[in-house]
């Protein structure tokens, strides 16, 4: 009897869950479908607010005016810039930080650690970097947007414990019986069995280079070097859109609907390349996360 009602409540905690659940899940894909089928719909259909679900009046102009946009080439040529040779040196310097850090022989390597930790609890703030960037002759240029992000204390973290648990200890004893140095170790053993870690913390970084804006909107000042975030915060936020991007709309209604959609199709534009790449690295997931859960 008591293993009935056990089992009874067994499958009422499962519906219940299993709604709840739902519903959180429809309030986060619902704005991501709506703002898909808006980027497929007329501006008329947008502005006048017939999308709900599904595209209304299937058009592409939304597209069209996007790659109109004479900034959209520019800033997406420089976020692929600046996420490539970004996640790059980032990956690299975190590395070269993570690794001495999980040596149980580096002098120093409590103290250092606890540095790093401090940082993740206290910076600077912005003034201090914002006069440290200009007197290292970065502003108004890419390195603004490249080496204030560069290293990030938690992927340092993360990957030190990966290090220190999932390297055998063994392998560095017998690698320097045969005479191997510490940096052939890491380059030619480390790395090579790290490559989980290394995918996860390459995307972490991606992924934050790729949103990345309020550096540029701090550092940078000629459009030629704006990043595409900060070409979708300018249509968004402050409805900066030409002539040109508008190209046939004539009247005032057909303008402030092509702005509309524009919007929509410029945020997906900006949303697909980075959605191209979570499924590649998908099966990393799990395994960084658990590492980071136990990171010290």
């Amino acid at each position: 009897m008591d293993s009935l009602a056990h089992d009874k409540s067994d499958r009422i905690f499962h519906i219940v869950n299993n709604a709840v659940l739902g519903v959180f899940l429809l309030i986060v894909l619902y704005p991501l479908l709506y703002v898909v089928s808006a980027s497929f719909s007329s501006a008329s259909a947008v502005i006048s607010g017939k999308v709900w679900l599904w595209p209304v009046e299937f058009s592409l102009d939304g597209y069209a005016a996007v790659f109109r946009h004479r900034m959209v080439w520019t800033g997406l040529q420089n976020t692929l810039h600046y996420t490539l040779a970004g996640t790059l040196i980032s990956v690299l310097v975190t590395v070269l930080a993570a690794y001495p850090l999980s040596r149980n022989d580096f002098k120093g390597r409590r103290g250092f650690t606890l540095l790093f930790v401090f940082t993740m609890m206290f910076n600077g703030g912005l003034i201090p970097t914002y006069l440290l960037v200009k007197e290292l002759g970065m502003l108004d240029t890419a390195w603004a947007m490249i080496v204030p992000a560069a290293l990030s204390v938690w992927n340092v973290m993360i990957m030190m414990t990966y290090f220190r648990t999932s390297i055998p200890l063994e392998l560095l004893e017998s690698a320097q019986m045969d005479g191997c140095s510490d940096f052939t170790f890491l380059l030619r053993i480390v790395l090579p069995l790290s490559g989980p870690i290394i995918a996860v913390v390459t995307l972490f970084y991606a992924v934050d280079q790729w949103n990345q804006y309020f550096n540029a909107l701090i550092f940078l000042k000629s459009e030629k070097l704006f990043p595409l975030q900060l070409v979708l915060r300018d249509i968004l936020v402050q409805n900066q859109v030409s002539q040109e991007t508008l190209g046939d709309a004539k009247t005032a209604a057909a303008r402030q609907g092509l702005r509309e959609l524009l919007k929509y199709s410029l945020i997906v534009v900006s949303s697909v390349p980075l959605l191209t790449i979570y499924p590649f690295v998908q099966k990393y997931f799990v395994k960084g996360m658990m590492i980071g859960s136990i990171k010290g």
